[in-house]
């Protein structure tokens, strides 16, 4: 397990007072945000940034971390916990597993409590959302009903972000269950509902196009569904079956956006008139075009 150091991940001394301290975070996650950084790696250091605040400004556990930094703690360098790191604050690890990381979950979020400590820290739970490729694509707004351990069930309004992908997890600070350690959090495992046209991978967006054989033999311009509303698409005479044209940023919004990525697809009529029939023979017999030229032996 590697050591993190919490400091140098906001960049602020050891010294530092609330005030700076979160005026540190408010820069940093400004600069990392998703929708805005154009750093490959703005969603990990987003996490770490959120990680580091999430100690540090807490009382207890700022004065618990400064404690394991005494016992040769270096950021980067493999770390074992002290003598007498206990746990038994009763803070559930499954869930908030995936959030954090390794060091985190060990040394704050596994059920512990310092050196020996019994205090109880708030206790989050899990709720499955599903989100249509709609929502992660605008951001929404909605009212959940969420049902208790004892039955009842209260409303929670839930702002779903732009370009939220399936697992991931919506967090609802302080919205979970009372107890003597104050509040936990709610946790919404964000499921992305398939959708009748499109397909998702990564952020990309796939889309099958389908278009007539004298479509692909003329070209044509005509317009296909996208995410953020129907765009005019040039098709250029010629075109063959499965040819992929890519609609650059047309995918989930995030540091950097995705694509969409539009699949021709070929397809005959299922009736033809007697007429159609006789000027397809008739191109049949004025062209030397022979599309199995390639399996020729």
């Amino acid at each position: 397990m590697k050591f993190i150091d919490y400091y140098k991940v906001l960049g602020v001394s050891e010294s530092v007072n609330d005030g700076d301290l979160k005026k540190a975070y408010r820069r940093l996650a400004r600069k990392y945000h998703p929708d805005v950084s154009k750093e490959k790696d703005a969603e990990e250091k987003i996490k770490s940034i959120n990680e580091a605040y999430e100690v540090l400004k807490d009382k207890d556990r700022r004065a618990e971390y400064d404690q394991l930094r005494k016992y040769g703690g270096e950021g980067g360098q493999d770390f074992r916990p002290p003598p007498g790191w206990q746990n038994n604050s009763g803070f559930s690890r499954g869930r908030s597993q995936g959030d954090f990381s390794d060091f985190f979950e060990t040394m704050f979020g596994d059920g512990r409590g310092g050196f020996g400590s019994q205090r109880s820290r708030p206790e989050n739970v899990t709720y499955n959302i599903s989100v249509s490729l709609e929502e992660s694509y605008h951001g929404a707004q909605r009212r959940m009903n969420l049902t208790e351990s004892n039955g009842s069930v209260r409303s929670l309004d839930v702002n779903i972000p732009k370009g939220i992908l399936n697992g991931q997890k919506i967090r609802l600070r302080g919205q979970g269950p009372a107890g003597r350690g104050g509040s936990g959090d709610v946790l919404l495992q964000v499921t992305l509902k398939p959708h009748k046209h499109f397909r998702l991978e990564g952020r990309d967006v796939f889309l099958i196009v389908p278009i007539s054989p004298w479509e692909a033999a003329l070209g044509v311009k005509t317009s296909v569904p996208t995410l953020s509303g129907a765009v005019n698409l040039n098709i250029p005479a010629g075109t063959n079956n499965g040819k992929k044209m890519r609609l650059k940023g047309k995918g989930l919004p995030g540091s950097t956006n995705g694509d969409q990525y539009v699949e021709l697809q070929l397809t005959m009529p299922s009736e033809l008139s007697q007429e159609a029939l006789d000027l397809l023979r008739q191109l049949g017999e004025t062209t030397s075009f022979d599309p199995r030229e390639s399996l020729s032996v």
